[in-house]
C-alpha cells in the first residue's frame, strides 16, 4: 500500500518573498508538486492559467463555493482565492507531497479539515523591508500597496503563532536551506516511514510494528 502524501501550507504577507522561496523549493524538490489554487484576479506580468493559478470568473467560482468544490477559499483584496478539494485529496491518495500557498484564513481552514498538514510561516525581516519589496516589484499601485501593508500589520503578521515553522525571510539563500530542511525533517518522522520500517524489520526476521 502506497504511503498517503503529505500537505505542506506555507503563508506569507504579500511581498514576503514566498514565491521566489517556494520556486526555488519545487525546482529542486521532484517529490513535490505544486497546488494550483482557483482565482478571480488578473494574471499579473507572465503569469499562466493552470500554472500559478486558474484564472476563473466570479460567477465560476461562487458556482464552486455552492457545490462545496474548495478544500479552502477566502476573498483577499476584491478577489477570491481557493484550492481544490478533489485535488489535494487525489493528490494525497496517489502518495504525492503537496505544497500549498496560500494566506492565512485558508490555511486556518486547511489546519480545521486536514490537522496533520504541515504548515509554515514565511515572516519578512522588517516592516520597512516588506514596503522595499512591495514598491521594487512594480506590480500594484501606491494605494494597493498601502493596503496590503496595512492588512500584513493589523491581519496576517500576528498569525505566525497558529504555525508549525516560521522562517525569516531575510536572505534567501538561507531561508531556502530553512525551508528545504522543513520539508526532509517532516519526511522523516516516524509515523510517515512505518511502512517502510515493517518491510526493514521483516527483512530481519522480527515482529512486525504492531505486534
Amino acid at each position: 500500500m502506497k504511503a498517503k502524501g503529505q500537505i505542506f501550507v506555507v503563508s506569507a504577507p504579500s511581498g514576503s518573498g514566498k514565491t521566489t522561496l517556494l520556486r526555488k523549493l519545487l525546482e529542486e524538490d521532484e517529490r513535490l508538486s505544486f497546488s494550483v489554487s482557483h482565482t478571480t484576479r488578473k494574471p499579473r506580468g507572465r503569469e499562466q492559467d493552470g500554472k500559478e493559478y486558474f484564472f476563473v470568473s466570479e460567477a465560476e467560482f461562487e458556482a464552486m463555493i455552492d457545490r462545496d468544490q474548495f478544500l479552502e477559499h477566502a476573498r483577499v483584496f476584491g478577489n477570491y482565492y481557493g484550492t481544490s478539494r478533489k485535488y489535494v485529496e487525489e493528490c494525497i491518495a496517489a502518495g504525492t507531497d503537496l505544497l500549498l500557498d496560500i494566506d492565512t484564513d485558508g490555511a486556518a481552514q486547511v489546519r480545521s479539515r486536514l490537522p496533520e498538514a504541515v504548515t509554515i510561516f514565511i515572516m519578512p525581516p522588517s516592516f520597512q523591508a516588506l514596503r522595499q519589496r512591495l514598491e521594487k516589484r512594480h506590480l500594484d499601485s501606491a494605494e494597493t500597496i498601502r493596503q496590503r501593508l496595512e492588512w500584513a500589520s493589523r491581519k496576517e503578521i500576528h498569525q505566525f503563532r497558529h504555525y508549525d515553522y516560521v522562517v525569516v525571510n531575510d536572505r534567501i539563500s538561507r531561508s531556502h536551506e530553512q525551508l528545504r530542511s522543513i520539508v526532509l525533517a517532516e519526511r522523516c518522522r516516524r509515523d510517515r516511514s512505518l511502512q517502510q520500517i515493517e518491510t526493514i524489520l521483516k527483512s530481519f526476521g522480527g515482529d512486525t510494528i504492531d505486534q
